[in-house]
């Protein structure tokens, strides 16, 4: 078993360090054999006869021992790993227990292995059975592992994700698409042990590539008990045959049939959470006047951010910093609004631009002891690593715009769990900031950041994002789902469309409301 690492332990220094890297590169933790064990007593609960197995990546083999006692139909069976130790241990236990007749198991690299040749050489149906790593390709590339396959964009991402890091992937999302996109037109059936991560990004890829996915179910694991790894983990289950794709997956609460949640799936090019909610309340969708924005990047909080103290502020160096007010802004953190129905600045930000790319050296002149602070943390803020930074005036930051300076806001926080939208307005006289794992409504007044707080924390805009919403994601509330909202269109569902269109009128600009194509024009 493969499982997450702390890295940062990795940079233990010698023969400790060595061992970590190795643990992590090739997978020293293997499957439990009464977790391989409950794994194929569900297949075989399910009416699976597979005639061949496979384990790519086999490791001691617990997994590949529990299929072939189980079932009887298999007449070959195929084991691979990367370590010569566990293939050789493996091999005992195979003749011990007079499967070496069946079972080929070898040395090899899944990266190097010709799948599509070795599966049309099998008898249908196929069970392909594993437990394959769970680490990243950037978390192996740190390491500078050689254990990866060839870099290409098979996300098909944008270029602007790829740099802020969506790029990054697990290897065993990589395994398993290889995996179902074999074009060997035999039945398969996929049992993975693996990140519920992983298992939607799968799936969203199978989908998204119309793979010959018949059916998919996915039962939830604890990953802390089993491994002891701080993570969401489950058995993805997909059974593979030539012909049209289902893009529906039950999720179940463990290793039962008898314990189902829900089922996502995917709609319209999206990843749907809950297609219960995404049935009823999918007539809310579109882009409508009010567009969620994003808190302001600048990976430099050490510098960027200040705690007032008397007369002057700290830094997070602990620094006193004397700077001008002119650029200081009262700031609220992601915590603070997930947790707090009224939550109040303890700490101001220099925020050196109102709009992206704005030319940031009249900072030198409007606030001299500003710009002296800026240069003396320089080799931070032109050290940051992130590629948004490139090209741009120095000490720049980014998701910036006149909307970040709007008097008042609905904010949410993006990296916890619930659904909390809260009203921020002004402070001593200033617009309050948000920093990156913030998203919020920019507002002209504060009646309107009331009626918008109302409809937003209503259950009728709880279920519709819940549709949306994977709960057990890194950061589950993001732009793109907050935006799939027309909060127009939820007013007029909850009978306050003509009170909201008041304020849209005030601000005097031509909206469409996605959900009736109306054009408000306001004379001027």
């Amino acid at each position: 078993m493969r499982k997450p690492e702390n890295w940062k332990a990795c940079c233990a220094s010698g023969s400790n360090m060595r061992k970590k890297t190795a643990t992590v590169e090739f997978g020293d933790f293997q499957t439990p054999s009464y977790l391989a064990n409950r794994v194929c007593d569900l297949l075989v609960a399910q009416g699976l006869q597979p005639c061949a197995i496979v384990e790519p990546t086999c490791g001691k083999g617990s997994l590949l021992l529990a299929a072939l006692e189980r079932f009887p139909t298999v007449s070959r069976a195929i084991g691979v790993d990367i370590n010569p130790d566990y293939i050789a241990c493996l091999e005992k236990h195979l003749n011990r227990l007079s499967y070496s007749g069946i079972a080929e198991v070898s040395v090899g690299d899944f990266f190097a292995v010709d799948w599509e040749r070795l599966f049309s050489q099998l008898p249908e149906p196929i069970l392909v059975i594993g437990n394959p790593p769970w680490v990243t390709n950037a978390e192996l590339s740190a390491l500078e592992s050689t254990n990866l396959p060839h870099k290409t964009n098979f996300q098909a991402l944008s270029g602007l994700s790829a740099k802020t890091g969506k790029s990054n992937f697990d290897i065993s999302e990589w395994m398993l698409i290889q995996i179902l996109k074999l074009k060997v037109h035999k039945q398969i059936t996929v049992a993975m042990l693996c990140k519920t991560s992983v298992a939607r990004k799968v799936l969203a890829y199978a989908w998204k590539e119309d793979l010959s996915v018949k059916s998919s179910r996915l039962y939830r694991l604890d990953a802390q008990q089993v491994f002891g790894a701080a993570v969401d983990a489950c058995l993805l289950v997909c059974h593979v045959a030539d012909g049209s794709s289902n893009h529906l997956c039950q999720v179940y609460a463990g290793l039962s049939e008898d314990t189902y949640e829900t089922t996502f799936g995917f709609r319209n090019g999206l990843l749907i959470a809950d297609m219960d909610y995404f049935e009823t309340w999918q007539h809310l969708q579109g882009e409508g006047y009010y567009r969620w924005r994003s808190g302001i990047k600048h990976d430099a909080a050490a510098v960027m951010e200040l705690k007032p103290l008397q007369e002057t502020y700290l830094n997070k160096f602990g620094e006193s910093v004397d700077v001008e007010n002119i650029y200081l802004y009262p700031m609220l953190k992601s915590s603070e609004i997930a947790h707090q129905n009224n939550p109040v600045p303890t700490r101001w930000m220099l925020v050196t631009q109102r709009h992206i790319s704005e030319d940031t050296t009249p900072i030198s002149s409007n606030a001299p002891k500003t710009w002296a602070y800026l240069h003396k943390h320089a080799a931070i803020l032109d050290g940051r690593k992130s590629s948004i930074y490139r090209n741009r005036p120095r000490f720049s930051m980014f998701g910036i715009g006149e909307y970040t300076f709007a008097p008042w806001k609905i904010a949410i926080s993006g990296l916890y769990k619930k659904l909390h939208f809260v009203v921020i307005g002004p402070y001593k006289g200033k617009p309050v900031v948000l920093d990156d794992t913030c998203s919020f409504l920019p507002c002209k007044s504060r009646a309107e950041a009331y009626l918008l707080e109302t409809l937003l924390n209503s259950e009728v805009a709880r279920q519709f994002y819940s549709a949306f919403i994977f709960w057990d994601a890194k950061r589950p509330i993001t732009i793109d789902i907050l935006n799939r909202l027309d909060v127009l269109a939820l007013a007029r569902e909850l009978g306050e469309e003509k009170h909201l269109l008041e304020f849209v009128r005030q601000d005097k600009m031509t909206i469409t409301s996605s959900a009736q194509l109306t054009i408000w024009k306001v004379e001027s």
